[in-house]
């Protein structure tokens, strides 16, 4: 059915309303409208908004600045669950009055002239409640001019006529921590130290919970640990990923499973669930939340694959293929085939996650989630929110863009992306962009390196390669990863073009002296601890949606700012993308997004250097990798009537850019 009004491309809206998009408590989510109707008379438009419990709010909706009939609006919620939004569209008579009155008056017309439009408005203000004005306006004792002007500047509210409903959309909110997190990978195992030789000590629960002191100290907020449970010893991964393990290696930990159990048993080196209780207590007293990796493959000694061979995939010959990826040849992992045995294996993996549940963990980080049907993850998510909302899934899926936006889509909180490979300007500022285009169904985290990820530039950029990266990952988005040794400049890789590291900690125990390097003055943690400061310390950068870029005359500096709209916070930052020399060039600001009058000077504040320069719209600007790789500039409160405009530009379902 055509409603009496146009409401046409009401965002944010995903796959046709069939999902709903994503928020978190505390976000500010902008919804936008085409809203159009027949003839010159005006039309206004209502964010009509209702939250889980019930709660209704109605927000007058804005005209867009840049695009014709486009009305928009935000709102913020502050509770968990389903929230419920829709645009009615209204004839807006006392906007179409004054515009007709202001018209005619300007145009000379008479008391005598106007005297319809005269009697009309009065009408129109005596049902507003506004009855000094109705009177006024027919009191041929006051001038005209005085008696319409009074009454087109009056402030009243509007009277709506012929209300028009638009769709009801849906959007889920989470709890905060899935869109404002700083994340920190470590293998547990990894943390035992080395005993009297140097030799390297298998790490328990006790020494991992020493290790987080460190990470809390930091700034950060969740703790990611790779897999926990016990390996695979068939078919076992020697170092650097060779065939021939050594006596004592200790294999990968993606090869889930052997005699000692699988994804709900604890490696035995480790501890068990007593201890592994001890080390969640100590992140809580220290306000760190514990991440574990959700794998679903199985090592050839899982459990699984002798009681339920039907959870994989049978050879000809009897034997269960093992994961390829020609040419690489994986023998140490099964993965699951999800279509032999959909029941058995979805209750399966869902009874597993809710042990790690019901022991504490309620943030997932999973593995190659794009390998597994997208409507498993759906059921998966949704059946775990039903009894515990808090549960976060991060997908790590460095896929194709389709893949990645459909998992999140499907329910995922968070994701992985390809911003380890943007490095150029160009390349930097057209990922920025797909940030906010996919706002509404996906949060990115920008993880720096994983145990996976070595990229050249940081094989080849030196310790400001690491601080510039940092820099970008903390600050473009809420959600940023470091894998540990980042901080320690760790750069070598296996092979000249290869992105594994060498001596990967995948394949074998790689103990850290962190004081030591400290000490020595070779250690990115001052750095980081700061960056993460200025993240807690600027709501700006804890909002996704509010990404701009400013131009600047040099491709080797890309500057950009964040503002936060509910408390006016502003951030602007400043990297110079080149390790290696000095950059400097001319910043041309774009002062209506960061609330700035034009030819107004304004003092900005560095918050790595605490230096304070006072600037206006053009500004020079010059970085030093050996002294600083960036500016982190806070600017002066935005007034709220000044704060940037709501409206934004999201992808179509169809239109993914990689």
């Amino acid at each position: 059915m055509v409603a009496r009004f146009g409401i046409d491309d009401v965002r944010p809206q995903v796959s046709g309303r069939t999902l709903p998009a994503k928020a978190v408590v505390g976000e500010v989510v902008p919804v936008s409208a085409l809203v159009w109707r027949e003839g010159h008379d005006a039309v206004g438009a209502t964010l009509q908004v209702t939250s889980p419990s019930g709660a209704e709010y109605a927000i007058a909706m804005q005209p867009e600045a840049y695009r014709p009939d486009y009305v928009h609006a935000v709102f913020v919620p502050d509770e968990q669950g389903l929230w419920r939004f829709r645009v009615d569209a209204w004839s807006d008579v006392l906007a179409t009055w004054r515009n007709a009155a202001s018209k005619k008056l300007a145009a000379g017309q008479t008391a005598e002239e106007m005297a319809n439009d005269l009697a009309h408005g009065a009408a129109l203000f005596k049902a507003a409640g506004k009855k000094r004005l109705s009177t006024l306006l027919v009191d041929d004792t006051v001038p005209l001019a005085d008696r319409v002007n009074e009454a087109v500047h009056a402030e009243v509210e509007p009277l709506r006529e012929l209300l028009s409903h638009g769709p009801i959309c849906d959007v889920y909110v989470e709890r905060r921590q899935a869109l404002v997190n700083s994340w920190y990978e470590l293998f547990p195992r990894s943390t035992g130290g080395v005993d009297a030789k140097g030799n390297p000590v298998h790490g328990t629960w006790a020494t991992t919970a020493k290790a987080l002191d460190r990470v809390a100290a930091m700034g950060f907020d969740t703790v990611y640990f790779p897999p926990i449970h016990p390996i695979g010893e068939v078919n076992r991964k020697g170092r650097n990923n060779t065939l021939t393990p050594e006596p004592g290696d200790v294999g990968s930990p993606w090869a889930i499973g052997s005699a000692a159990g699988g994804h709900d048993t604890f490696h035995p080196e480790l501890g068990g669930e007593e201890e592994f209780l001890d080390m969640m207590d100590h992140a809580d007293e220290l306000g760190l939340e514990i991440a574990l990796d959700l794998a679903l493959q199985a090592a050839p000694d899982h459990p699984w694959a002798k009681d339920h061979p039907e959870f994989f995939t049978v050879l000809a010959d009897g034997t269960i293929a093992y994961a390829e990826n020609p040419p690489k040849k994986y023998q140490d992992i099964y993965p699951i085939n999800f279509d032999n045995d959909p029941e058995k294996i979805y209750a399966e993996i869902y009874r597993v996650v809710m042990y790690w549940v019901n022991l504490g963990i309620t943030t997932f980080r999973v593995d190659n989630p794009h390998t597994k049907p997208v409507n498993f993850w759906h059921w998966l998510i949704t059946k775990v929110h039903e009894t515990d909302p808090d549960v976060i899934f991060l997908a790590e899926a460095f896929t194709r863009p389709p893949r990645m936006y459909g998992l999140s889509k499907a329910g995922f909180s968070q994701s992985y992306t390809h911003f380890t490979w943007k490095t150029s300007k160009a390349d930097l500022t057209d990922f920025g962009q797909l940030l906010i285009d996919v706002a509404d169904i996906s949060r990115p985290n920008l993880f720096v390196n994983t145990p996976d990820i070595l990229h050249e530039s940081l094989q080849k950029g030196g310790p400001a390669m690491f601080a510039l990266r940092a820099t970008l990952a903390a600050t473009m988005s809420p959600l940023w990863g470091v894998y540990s040794g980042y901080e320690l400049y760790e750069h070598e890789p296996v092979h000249e073009g290869s992105e594994e590291y060498l001596d990967s900690e995948k394949y074998q125990l790689r103990p850290r002296d962190f004081e030591a390097a400290l000490a020595r003055g070779e250690s990115l943690e001052p750095y980081i601890t700061m960056l993460n400061r200025i993240r807690r310390e600027n709501p700006a950068l804890q909002q996704l949606r509010n990404l701009h870029f400013h131009d600047i005359s040099n491709d080797q500096l890309i500057a950009y700012s964040k503002v936060d709209a509910i408390t006016g916070n502003a951030v602007l930052v400043v990297v110079n993308l080149d390790p290696y020399y000095t950059q400097d060039g001319i910043l041309r600001l774009n002062l209506s997004e960061i609330g700035i009058n034009p030819g107004e000077s304004f003092e900005v504040t560095d918050q790595i250097t605490g230096a304070t320069y006072t600037w206006g719209a053009e500004n020079y600007v010059r970085l030093a990798p050996q002294q600083n790789v960036a500016h982190i500039f806070v600017l002066p409160n935005i007034s709220s009537e000044r704060r940037p405009g709501t409206a934004y530009r999201r992808i179509s379902d169809h239109d993914y850019r990689p």
